[in-house]
């Protein structure tokens, strides 16, 4: 790719001070800190008139600190009393980490009009299917080189290089400040099933003058440049014209440029395709129907067929590279697929880089397939992956053609806003124009300075359960976390009502904490313990408070068990009284 040189003394100057009008606000409710949940507010304010836009919905995979929820989604509770004030929600493109929080939120912003490219319109109106009762969704489309002006807003979209079609950057001017959203991006001369970026574009956007960039900073401490994936397809075709047997090859399901290098590969070498995975086969089907794949008609086959084929003409099509106990490749690597058992000959691509947390599961995955005899490829191995985020010579290369005056690292984790920050700073733009911010800051960008509120706004997890939005709370985490981590100890004791004795010896009920059998004489003096502690207040008191009582036994038994296994169980006292 053709570098644009800049002197770092012409990149550092002052540009000419535009006339800012009005009070702008930039509030990030997500994706600074952590990996996902991208979601960022622009409310203006002129004249007493304020016009707000959001700029992505997305989510958040859950993590270790989470345990048995779905979904983490955005904070939106700064925006329920403004919701008049929403023009529009604008979408970068179709990962779930932008658009996947619409559901659950939709209703609550009033149902604005969502601005997207007709994929990433695609993937978003497909998924609202699957939740019922919500209104239909206005979806205007957008595409590069689209100028779109809402109230005071005016936004251009400009195409950027990803690993989904469709992946735009927005221009937006408001109250004569001119601010860069780069969305997710990196820069690859020779990219598969997609157009380059216009690098003269983005150089003349940075004559015209760029006040704030807002960059995506994923990548950001890795060095050198993304891989182009043209490189990416030279490897797997090296794969394929070496595989004897069937190759299954997982990636996830809306990393579309991959997967049409695997379907093109597949094809030249007269291989059919069987499609693993719900939402592989719902987006390769609405990537299909906007012809952003390319693909004979002949080549998918249902897998009832696959015994008509012999190995080496078949390839599979998988979800699960991050090893989900239940995606499709998990069963078959455990054996429990219903029609795939995997053959000394296979050969298996892991297309894709491992999610921190994810390691250990895609570890077992692996294992089993070398324990099987099949030969396994991955990232590690050789370049069979490219991540859809700019490194180092990426991010200098945008910060380079725009020139911005001011930097505003989002989209990564803490370290990763540092390192891009530092980035910038190399390049001539002064710290003191350079924020890192946090979510939930309200920053003001001004004609001579960006700064922030001391307050902030919420912004702390929502949780997705099921069906419950938001009604895990704090306690409920902690319980789970506990229970995860040192299990549950249940009492449950009867009192006399006439005597305030203990009737019997009480019931200890242990999961997750202590093997029972093996812990006799523990258990009894545990049960020795509940009936002096029970006793000691009813017959003190000689009534009989079944609260009082629980909150003993929670305390004291608490407090016992520490003592003796350094462990912390919940403890759960049953009172009964007859």
């Amino acid at each position: 790719m053709k570098k644009v040189k800049i002197n770092k003394k012409i990149l550092a100057r002052e540009s000419k001070i535009k006339d800012f009008r009005g009070d702008l606000k930039i509030i990030p409710l997500g994706g600074l800190g952590e990996i996902g949940k991208n979601c960022t507010v622009l409310e203006y304010e002129e004249n007493g008139r304020r016009s707000i836009i959001i700029l992505d919905l997305g989510l958040k995979f859950p993590e270790e600190d989470t345990p048995g929820i779905d979904y983490i989604i955005p904070n939106v509770s700064y925006l329920i009393d403004k919701k008049e004030d929403i023009l529009g929600i604008f979408f970068a493109h179709g990962h779930y980490d932008h658009i996947g929080a619409i559901p659950y939120l939709i209703e609550k912003l009033g149902y604005p009009p969502l601005y997207a490219a007709p994929l990433t319109k695609g993937i978003i109106m497909k998924r609202q299917v699957e939740f019922k009762g919500l209104k239909e969704l206005e979806i205007i489309e957008v595409s590069d080189g689209s100028e779109i002006m809402v109230g005071p807003f005016t936004l251009n979209f400009i195409h950027m290089n990803h690993n989904i079609p469709d992946s735009l950057a927005i221009k937006i001017n408001i109250g004569g400040r001119d601010i860069f959203y780069s969305g997710d991006f990196k820069f690859d001369p020779n990219p598969l099933n997609d157009k380059p970026v216009d690098i003269g574009r983005l150089e003349q956007i940075g004559t015209e003058g760029i006040d704030l960039l807002m960059v995506d900073s994923t990548g950001a401490e890795e060095i050198g440049h993304s891989i182009s994936e043209s490189e990416i397809y030279e490897n797997l075709d090296f794969i394929f014209k070496k595989a004897k047997g069937r190759i299954i090859a997982a990636t996830f399901s809306s990393l579309l440029n991959r997967i049409q290098q695997i379907i093109s590969l597949s094809e030249k070498y007269n291989r059919k395709i069987i499609i693993q995975g719900y939402s592989m086969k719902s987006n390769i089907e609405i990537a299909r129907q906007l012809r952003y794949l390319k693909i004979d008609k002949k080549t998918i086959i249902d897998i009832k067929h696959m015994a008509e084929y012999p190995d080496n003409q078949i390839t599979i099509l998988a979800t699960g590279a991050q090893g989900e106990s239940n995606a499709a490749l998990m069963k078959i690597a455990s054996g429990e697929h219903k029609y795939i058992n995997i053959k000394s000959g296979d050969t298996i691509i892991f297309s894709s880089s491992v999610i921190p947390g994810n390691e250990r599961s895609v570890q077992i995955v692996k294992d089993e397939f070398y324990r099987r005899g099949a030969q396994v490829f991955h990232y590690k191995l050789m370049d069979i992956h490219a991540g859809g985020h700019g490194q180092q010579e990426d991010l200098e290369e945008l910060i380079r053609l725009l020139r911005p005056r001011f930097f505003m690292p989002i989209h990564g984790y803490y370290s990763m806003l540092i390192a891009a920050a530092d980035l910038a700073i190399s390049l001539g733009i002064k710290k003191s124009n350079i924020i890192i911010a946090e979510n939930g800051w309200i920053v003001h960008l001004d004609k001579d300075r960006i700064w922030r509120e001391k307050k902030t706004v919420p912004s702390n997890y929502i949780l997705v359960d099921g069906l419950g939005v938001g009604d895990v709370g704090e306690v409920v985490l902690r319980d789970r976390q506990l229970l995860s981590k040192d299990g549950i100890f249940v009492i449950i004791v009867v009192v006399d009502s006439a005597t305030g004795k203990v009737k019997g010896s009480p019931d200890i009920i242990s999961r997750g904490f202590i093997y029972l059998k093996e812990s006799k004489e523990f258990l009894k003096e545990a049960r020795k313990r509940t009936i002096n502690i029970v006793e000691q207040i009813t017959l003190a008191n000689r009534r009989i408070d079944i609260d009082f009582i629980k909150n003993n036994l929670r305390d004291r038994i608490g407090e016992f068990l520490f003592f003796k296994t350094k462990r912390r169980p919940m403890v759960l006292p049953v009172v009964i009284r007859i």
